[in-house]
């Protein structure tokens, strides 16, 4: 059960310790359950950014960046460590903070996120900083891979600790600092984060976080101390930090938003199928951006997968997200589920409401909205095209075989991620190599953290998770050695 108890926070993470803000501001912050505040934090000023950039400069040139990669595989596996143990205080926090209903944040938050730095220790051990490589010009060049340096990262309120560990792994395994601004929306989950920090022994500078809103995420992207850009949110905003970087000629990694899709295929066992769409599809409350939520369904099977998803997502048991029987919880603020509203009020005059579209009844307190299903949707309906990043499915009917399937899944200004279902995991797989998209499951879907993450299109720029991730926190260098 929720406790009503607040929690105040007065201090930021900076230099290895709690530093006291520049300003008196403060971030309330507001539980999904209730819709009522549970506590506050300080808000960061531009002045927090600089104190906290100048930190990770001096961690970076003071030593850390010299580190050997055993020693950085050493600091990861501690991490992961100190962070396992405060998992269950872990998933609380991101749960009563936005609605993440707690068999995600507890498997996804805690024991994902800690795999995750485990594995990045291991691809830091195994780091090769230097080679020497003949040339045909008859001398050898040292080809070196040095850290970019100081990271400015900007993280999301979905998934708060999984999408800073994307970042954190990488940059800490390849010898970069790094400075955090968590979203407003998701701030608790931070400081537990910043005190397994500090019990690893990560040295002070290397890791500093300063909770603020867009302003203050703005000034970190534009920092003149900040040498690479790590970005996970929205297309608009994601834009404008595109736009940024590439006038500084800063690197910038970019994973942003999709409205991916689920092909579904004439042979597929429906059961099968529904019973695995909480994931591909609902996952936090439809609050995760590649989910599966273009339902594309074969006119000879159309009626039936109507039914039988409408049935799925009417039986779906939504609660408190504290409660470990609930699959879908609350969203993530009131704003949030305004627009929410809004896309499932568009949805009613452009498709069939067959499922949900209202706030659920037992649920009198909190942010909650019932899984909604849409079918009769056109592939150019503002629910098939833009993202609503809810619990809203719209079911699209295809009469043209894979051909078309394939044709309508492209016919979006996103690729990020998607699925194809099919009883010939053949076939399927064969469908998913046509379809432009950064990731794509067959009969479900689940992120890998050994292969690269990331999107095409409007969905984003470069990979995170997988081996391909760590070149993204490096700058190379080429030594010309003399002949002879």
């Amino acid at each position: 059960m929720q406790t009503q108890e607040q929690t105040h926070h007065k201090n930021f993470f900076i230099d290895g310790g709690w530093k006291a803000p520049a300003t008196t501001k403060r971030i309330d912050v507001w539980g999904a359950n209730t819709g009522t505040i549970i506590g506050s934090v300080p808000e960061g000023s531009e002045a927090d950014i600089d104190v906290a950039v100048a930190a990770a400069r001096r961690a970076f040139d003071g030593g850390w960046s010299q580190t050997t990669p055993a020693e950085r595989a050493g600091y990861l596996n501690r991490f992961a460590d100190a962070l396992e143990k405060r998992g269950p205080q872990l998933s609380h926090a991101v749960s009563v903070q936005n609605g993440m209903p707690l068999w995600v944040s507890e498997g996804f938050e805690v024991q994902y996120t800690c795999g995750l730095l485990r594995y990045y220790a291991a691809l830091a051990a195994g780091i090769v900083s230097e080679e020497r490589r003949p040339s045909p010009m008859g001398f050898d060049t040292l080809v070196r891979r040095k850290p970019v340096g100081v990271v400015g990262a900007i993280v999301p309120w979905n998934y708060p600790v999984a999408l800073s560990m994307m970042k954190i792994g990488p940059a800490l395994a390849t010898g970069c600092t790094m400075v955090l601004k968590p979203s407003p929306g998701t701030v608790f989950d931070c400081y537990i984060v910043a005190e397994a920090a500090a019990e690893a022994g990560i040295p002070p500078g290397v890791l500093n976080w300063v909770p603020g809103g867009r302003e203050v995420g703005a000034y970190l992207v534009s920092h003149p101390g900040i040498d690479k850009v790590a970005f996970t949110g929205s297309t608009p905003a994601g834009r404008k930090i595109g736009e940024v970087c590439g006038r500084l000629l800063r690197p910038v990694t970019l994973e942003l938003g999709g409205k991916s899709a689920a092909i579904v295929l004439d042979d597929v066992d429906v059961n099968s199928m529904v019973q695995n769409m909480l994931f591909a599809c609902f996952a936090n409350n439809g609050q995760t951006c590649m989910l599966s939520t273009r339902v594309l369904a074969p006119a000879s099977r159309y009626n039936e997968l109507v039914d039988a998803i409408a049935t799925y997502a009417t039986n779906l048991k939504v609660g408190s997200s504290l409660d470990k029987e609930t699959q879908i919880g609350p969203l993530a603020s009131s704003d949030h589920r305004d627009r929410v509203e809004g896309y499932i009020a568009k949805g009613k005059t452009e498709a069939r409401l067959v499922a949900g579209g209202g706030r659920p009844k037992a649920q009198d307190k909190g942010w909650f909205v019932e899984p909604t299903v849409f079918a009769d949707v056109s592939n150019k309906a503002v629910i098939a095209q833009e993202e609503i990043f809810g619990p809203v499915l719209s079911i699209i009917k295809y009469e043209g075989g894979e051909e078309e399937a394939i044709k309508i899944s492209n016919d979006s200004e996103y690729g990020l991620g998607g699925t194809v279902w099919s009883s010939n995991s053949e076939r399927a797989q064969n469908v998913a190599r046509r379809v432009h998209t950064g990731s794509i499951g067959v009969n479900g879907y689940m992120i890998d953290m050994a292969a690269p993450f990331g999107g095409v299109k409007a969905s984003g720029l470069g990979r995170e998770m997988g081996p391909e991730s760590l070149g993204a926190y490096q700058s190379i260098q080429s030594v010309y050695l003399p002949v002879g």
